[in-house]
């Protein structure tokens, strides 16, 4: 049965390279050790592994063997140009059509990112800190007070006037936090980004382009934030990676 199993090609990432048919070692695939080669188009190249053609869910192991591919390749080259998850062509010259198609933005894109990695960094508020903070407000303790020992449905509005309250501070402080910790970091990185947070307690969630000359300077300035906010927050430091929040390059697999 394994035999007549139709093959595919999965994609990871682009690569600027000279090279075609490179061999970045391999990949186990929902069990199967896969080789990981290159497909080549002037000097650009799909990184790529040969694999059973069906849809690969974005479970964590999947979403892992993407991820881990792509830092591997990154090691070796440092233009690299990030593919969303889960793309599978039927034969290498679908991906040779595709990569062409796909040069002119590659071409555009390449020096832009040459030497350069994304880094991420979410600051998330410690909790007492933040209760101490609401604390502080005179009117959130009065509001508080009130809401205790009513019942449910005489406290209900006061509940949502606190916690708009609470919300108005968070905000106040996730400012804070951007004019303190994001805007220094971005005047070092080549580009910045503050995405949505992903918590109530989470003050930033950022992404920075850095080139690899500045990332000593970048990390010195990541640790310095951290030794003047470390008490009232924590540090979620995270990279290299490829500049996956400042690339768009969604591929639509046609379904024929």
């Amino acid at each position: 049965m394994g035999d007549q199993e139709e093959k595919g090609i999965y994609l990871f990432c682009g690569i600027q390279t000279e090279q075609d048919g490179d061999s970045f070692g391999t990949v186990e695939i929902e069990g199967t050790e896969r080789e990981i080669f290159t497909i080549g188009y002037k000097d650009a190249a799909m990184v790529v592994a040969e694999v059973p053609m069906k849809i690969y869910h974005p479970n964590r192991d999947n979403l892992m063997f993407h991820q881990n591919t792509v830092s591997k390749v990154m090691e070796q080259n440092n233009t690299v140009i990030p593919i969303s998850f889960g793309n599978v062509f039927k034969t290498r010259d679908d991906v040779k059509v595709l990569l062409e198609n796909l040069y002119p933005q590659f071409e555009k894109l390449f020096p832009e990112i040459k030497g350069k990695i994304e880094v991420g960094l979410k600051v998330i508020g410690k909790k007492a800190w933040l209760e101490n903070k609401v604390n502080e407000n005179p009117e959130a303790v009065k509001k508080a007070a009130a809401v205790k020992g009513k019942s449910e449905a005489a406290s209900y509005y006061e509940r949502i006037q606190l916690g708009g309250m609470a919300q108005k501070m968070v905000q106040e402080i996730q400012d804070d936090i951007k004019t303190e910790i994001f805007s220094p970091l971005e005047k070092t990185a080549e580009a910045a980004k503050a995405n949505e947070s992903l918590s109530e307690t989470m003050l930033l969630n950022a992404s920075f382009l850095v080139d690899r000359d500045k990332e000593e300077l970048f990390d010195e300035k990541v640790n310095e934030a951290h030794e003047k906010w470390k008490d009232k927050v924590d540090f979620k430091y995270t990279g290299p990676w490829p500049a996956y929040n400042f690339i768009n390059i969604r591929l639509t697999v046609e379904e024929s």
